[in-house]
């Protein structure tokens, strides 16, 4: 008999001692989680310091439902604004970023701002005038039921803040190739070649269209910052800021989303390294012309039928 619980003593030691280890790693584990949840709510709270008394007031919003054939796919509404001097805003930057969440893919529609566009409830007017005119609202109806696009959520951001944004974001600037001299109108000096950009210099470089390129050249810049982001949003330095970044969104950009929400949705894109994002530029080539109109100015007259066409086919790709 006294042989028998000899016997069990070393079984029992190894028992106690995988105990204790699980405990240790147990407390460590929750101790990483603490730091974790610590650091994340001191830089959120920093990057909502950093931005406070940024208001936007983009007016009621009523996002489609969700298909439930494929109700992973959510479609943001992107609008980037800027004060005519007024007070009133009109949509320097239009896109839809139609996000499949269970795939890591996303595309990415920019809108040329002097599309000429039926408004609901109003004459028609250039794109850029939705908003203007009516708010998210009356943007987002317009471009949905012009190209047919259900839009299930919205951001938008005064271009006054975007130049913080990217620094926050980005404190080492993102690489771009400047390809061309840049200066006019834009409130900096862009020389060519590949360089890091600072926030005050990528608005500048999205922002650029006195060449003959115009506002077609000027949405494929925007195009260019948005994958540089992109690309950026990978490294370690970035999912480091994400938190602060999640705090100076919370008042530089007006969304339907709550923080919370934004701040999950900006770690879900960070946990996925390969997310494969796409671009597409509306009108398309050959389909489109130029013409003039007492009330609206100068124009671009689309087919409507071969740009909903090429939307349709763009976003079955995902």
């Amino acid at each position: 008999m006294d042989e028998q619980l000899e016997g069990n003593i070393p079984q029992r030691r190894k028992k106690r001692r995988k105990l204790r280890i699980a405990r240790v790693f147990i407390v460590f584990l929750l101790l990483f989680i603490t730091m974790i949840s610590a650091y994340s709510y001191v830089k959120y709270k920093q990057g909502k310091a950093m931005t406070a008394g940024s208001v936007i007031d983009p007016g009621e919003f009523q996002g489609d439902l969700l298909d439930p054939k494929n109700p992973t796919t959510e479609n943001y509404l992107l609008l980037g604004i800027d004060n005519d001097g007024s007070g009133k805003y009109r949509t320097d930057t239009m896109m839809v970023l139609s996000w499949d969440q269970a795939n890591g893919t996303a595309r990415l529609i920019s809108f040329m701002r002097d599309i000429y566009a039926q408004i609901p409830g109003y004459q028609s007017y250039k794109l850029n005038t939705a908003y203007y005119l009516g708010g998210v609202q009356t943007a987002k109806e317009t471009i949905s039921g012009m190209f047919n696009i259900p839009i299930h959520h919205y951001a938008v951001v005064d271009f006054d803040n975007f130049e913080s944004i990217m620094d926050i974001a980005f404190p080492q600037g993102l690489e771009m190739n400047v390809k061309k001299e840049m200066s006019e109108k834009i409130g900096v000096t862009l020389t060519p070649g590949v360089q890091r950009l600072n926030g005050k210099e990528l608005l500048g470089y999205a922002r650029f269209r006195a060449d003959n390129e115009g506002d077609f050249g000027r949405v494929n810049r925007q195009q260019e910052v948005i994958q540089a982001v992109k690309d950026e949003l990978f490294s370690m330095q970035t999912i480091m800021q994400a938190p602060k970044v999640a705090g100076a969104l919370d008042n530089f950009v007006q969304t339907d989303l709550t923080s919370k929400d934004e701040l999950a949705k900006v770690m879900t894109i960070l946990a996925k390294r390969k997310l494969d994002l796409q671009t597409l530029r509306i009108p398309v080539e050959k389909s489109y012309s130029f013409t003039t109109y007492s009330h609206a100015g100068s124009v671009i007259e689309i087919n409507l039928e071969k740009n909903r066409e090429a939307i349709r086919s763009f976003l079955a790709t995902q």
